[in-house]
């Protein structure tokens, strides 16, 4: 291995470090209580270094949430060898919806929290597609219910953002904990009765 190679290895392997040590501090603290200062206290090196790979806190956050859409979308593989489309569109609501409850505050990062958003407005690529890659998955099948006989008369973009709004809502109201106002023997089985009572609403369209 020669030294340019070498460094190129070193340069990846302190970038990595950062970002391990960035989301271990996110998840204890939460995103406004991790800051650079803390991440490099974490890895030892002095917060310079960290802008020598990182432009600010929220490059390493986008960083952070693109890792989450690529843990989501290696779930949603499993779905490739679905063939009737409806059933894919509720598996991907179900794969969805567990995702976010086992990793509420990646959820948060990834679809609530705007420090990743910001870090796209103040770049020149201001595209967001982490979460048009994931939408247009979401349209695809869409477009395939419709093509193979459901939802007739619907419009496939307004379908497929009014799907992804409501599963997104019952995640991020359990997630804020917003569901308080729920029945009590209710709320440790609400959000997935609800999908459930979503996936009934779709049957019938």
């Amino acid at each position: 291995m020669g030294i340019s190679d070498r460094k190129e290895r070193e340069k990846e392997e302190l970038r990595d470090s950062i970002l391990a040590a960035a989301k271990e501090l996110f998840l204890e603290k939460g995103i406004d209580k991790t800051s650079i200062r803390n991440i490099a206290d974490k890895i030892e090196y002095s917060p310079g270094i960290i802008y020598h790979h990182f432009r600010d806190k929220n490059e390493i956050f986008h960083a952070l949430h693109q890792d989450g859409f690529m843990t989501l979308q290696n779930k949603m593989e499993v779905l490739n060898s679905v063939r009737n489309p409806l059933e894919r569109l509720k598996a991907m609501g179900s794969i969805y919806i567990r995702f976010a409850m086992e990793n509420p505050d990646m959820y948060d990062l990834m679809f609530i929290k705007e420090a990743p958003m910001d870090h796209l407005f103040d770049s020149e690529h201001d595209d967001w597609k982490e979460g048009g890659g994931s939408f247009n998955g979401l349209r695809m099948t869409i477009k395939e219910c419709i093509s193979q006989g459901y939802f007739e008369g619907h419009d496939s973009e307004s379908l497929s953002y009014l799907v992804w709004s409501a599963v997104h809502g019952l995640v991020s109201l359990n997630i804020r904990k917003r569901c308080e106002v729920i029945e009590l023997e209710k709320r440790n089985t609400i959000v997935q009765e609800g999908l459930e009572a979503f996936f009934k609403i779709l049957d019938k369209l």
